[in-house]
């Protein structure tokens, strides 16, 4: 119930002078992310300054780097003090306090319409799966993802993504990753439980829990068993209706209803 390691030091030593350069900027990389947990946590406070003008409410907010930590390792790319990290802004929001009268200098209307999000990238993806819990509402599964890997593992995670690919639910646009009709129908037909990470925390809880010895192996598999049962008798009971067939992979159609037919 531990986690496996793919990469670990050992005591064995080489002679890295024979590295090539992209030998030895692979190794530092390397060596780097492993170093980085022997070092203090990187440390931030965040600050949020409401204030009423005229009835209305505007809210500003910053991050301000306590401790750098572990992002020391990284100085070219990742250290805060030098503001390299848009989310750490290099002016100080005043220090003020609740109640505390303000006079609003200038103001602007400015009329914008609102973005979409943008589509996922391969990067963006990849970091989605991982810090899922961004995408949760509820606080208890939210703090169980939070401590977990996310949806898959390191070693996974690509391969989860290339078969959505393979099976035709996702498809590229230029570096943009976009779900194709299969692939949002499908998930508009499947029961709510199997398209939600809800799943993936209560699972992850009851795995944490096995491996403390809190609770044993059959509590977890049978109550599994009996939902994947009711979930395949959810899934075989859904109507789906504009389906067509391209290789051994279901498509929906979207043509009214009719069914086109097969080409492959």
């Amino acid at each position: 119930m531990t986690a496996h390691h793919a990469i670990i030091p050992t005591a064995k030593s080489s002679d890295t002078s024979r590295l090539s350069s992209a030998e030895a900027n692979i190794y530092e990389l390397v060596a780097r992310q492993y170093l980085m947990q022997f070092y203090p946590a990187f440390e931030y406070m965040e600050k949020q300054v409401d204030t009423e003008i005229s009835g209305g409410l505007f809210i500003v907010k910053q991050k301000d780097v306590v401790s750098d930590g572990w992002k020391v390792l990284f100085p070219t790319k990742n250290t805060t003090s030098k503001n390299s990290d848009d989310d750490f802004s290099a002016k100080k929001l005043p220090n003020v306090r609740t109640g505390e009268h303000v006079q609003c200098i200038n103001a602007d209307l400015i009329s914008k319409q609102t973005t979409p999000p943008k589509y996922f990238t391969d990067a963006t993806l990849l970091s989605a799966m991982t810090g899922i819990a961004r995408y949760v509402t509820d606080p208890m599964i939210k703090k169980v993802l939070r401590n977990t890997d996310g949806l898959g593992t390191e070693a996974t995670r690509a391969g989860i993504i290339e078969l959505l690919f393979k099976r035709q639910f996702l498809t590229r646009k230029g570096k943009e990753i976009r779900a194709t009709d299969v692939g949002r129908q499908l998930v508009v037909a499947l029961p709510k439980q199997m398209v939600i990470p809800d799943m993936t925390a209560h699972w992850e809880s009851q795995l944490e829990a096995i491996s403390q010895r809190e609770m044993k192996y059959s509590e977890f598999m049978k109550p599994l068993k009996d939902n994947i049962s009711q979930l395949l008798f959810e899934v075989k009971s859904v109507n789906f209706q504009g389906l067509s067939v391209v290789g051994n992979v279901k498509l929906f159609t979207g043509n009214k209803g009719r069914r086109k037919k097969s080409t492959k």
